[in-house]
This record gives structure tokens, sequence and C-alpha cells, in this order.
């Protein structure tokens, strides 16, 4: 037998078409095959910029390294994994491993409209302007604020809230906007503060959550 001294190898790839899926369906798929393949490269298609930003996020959380490519409304994701590199945990990325009697506490606001209460809008802008400017007082156990439907409006120009939802990410705080939401709205692209996120985001970070506030 001959020994060339060469080593064959060969790159594991997994192609994903996901055009057409609602949100979260393209990046569940990615998870799926993600965390049953485990492949050194993936690639997958979509066809808008919430799903791009979504996919793209969560490779990135695997240790993927994520190159993107667009043609007309179509999004081409690659992530490619160095040999070495290890698959990351499948929570989105967060832990959802802790000590429990040591644990920090994670308050997770969830904000579903850019006012609160009704009867009045005026006077609910100002009850929210209010709320987000006072939400710093929780202090460091505040961990994340998740924005849906009309609450996306809080971060993008004209919103008065922007500043405190941008002093609050300076912190530390994580704040997640949701990008169906704002494909919905015609906001996508004009979101100031946060990430793009998806439900597979938002289920998650109610799993990791120790107490939830929502608004």
């Amino acid at each position: 037998m001959i020994d060339s001294g060469f080593k064959e190898e060969f790159m594991s790839e997994t192609t994903l078409e996901c055009q057409g899926l609602p949100c979260p369906q393209p990046v569940l798929r990615c998870k799926d095959a993600v965390e049953r393949l485990n492949p050194e490269r993936i690639t997958v298609a979509v066809d808008n910029e919430a799903a791009k930003d979504n996919v793209s996020r969560f490779l990135g959380t695997r240790g993927y390294r994520v190159e993107t490519a667009q043609s007309d409304r179509q999004y081409l994701i690659t992530g490619t994994r160095a040999q070495d590199d290890q698959a990351q945990p499948a929570t989105g990325g967060q832990s959802a491993t802790s000590d429990a009697g040591t644990a920090p506490q994670k308050i997770l606001v969830f904000i579903s409209s850019e006012v609160i209460g009704s009867g009045d809008d005026g006077l609910g802008g100002r009850l929210m302007f209010n709320f987000l400017a006072t939400l710093k007082e929780i202090g460091g156990e505040l961990w994340r604020i998740i924005l849906v439907n009309g609450g996306v409006r809080l971060a993008v120009p004209g919103s008065p809230c922007l500043n405190q939802l941008a002093a609050l990410e300076q912190t530390g705080v994580s704040i997640l906007v949701c990008g169906t939401c704002l494909e919905h709205f015609g906001l996508t692209g004009q979101r100031q503060v946060g990430q793009v996120t998806n439900m597979l985001d938002v289920v998650t970070s109610f799993q990791l959550a120790t107490k939830t506030v929502h608004v």
C-alpha cells in the first residue's frame, strides 16, 4: 500500500431554500439543519431582509463566519465554520444552563404598542416615554426589551422614546425588534436601535427570563 502523504478532506455542505416562508420558519429550518447535520458550510436562500438578518445573526451565534449576497429580492446567506470550531448551544445565543442558586435575575420587558393603555394616545405616548425613562432604575437585572407589533415604532426615527431606548442599550440592555413587524409597517431599514428578531428569539427569551413585564 502506497501512502502518498496527502489526506483528502471533504467539506460538508447544506443548502436551504426558504423563500416565501413566514417568520420564523427560515431560522427554524436553519436551526434544525445546524443541529442535525452540523455542516461546515450552510447556504440559506430567503426573500426578505428580516429573514436575512435573523438567519445571519443565528449563524453567527453558532460560530459561523457569515457572508451575504443579494440578487433582486433574493438573499443568499452563507455560513462557513473552521474545522476546529465547535457548535454553540441551541439557546438563541444565550446559555440555558446556570446555577439556579447564584444566577442573576433576568427581567424581560415585552412591549407590543407605542403607547401605554387606551383612551388617549397622546397620554399613552407620554406614559410610554416616562416608563422607558424610568426603566433604568431596575438596574442590572433589566436584561432584555422586546418590541413587537406597534411597539417597533419606538425604535425608528421620529419616536420620542428613541433616545431612552438607545441609552438603555448603551448600558448593556439587549433590545430585540420584530423583523416581521418592521416589514408590515414599511419600516424595514429604519431601525435605529436593537437587533432584528424573530419568534424563535422571542420564545427563547421568555424561557430564559426569570421575570416578564408585558406593557
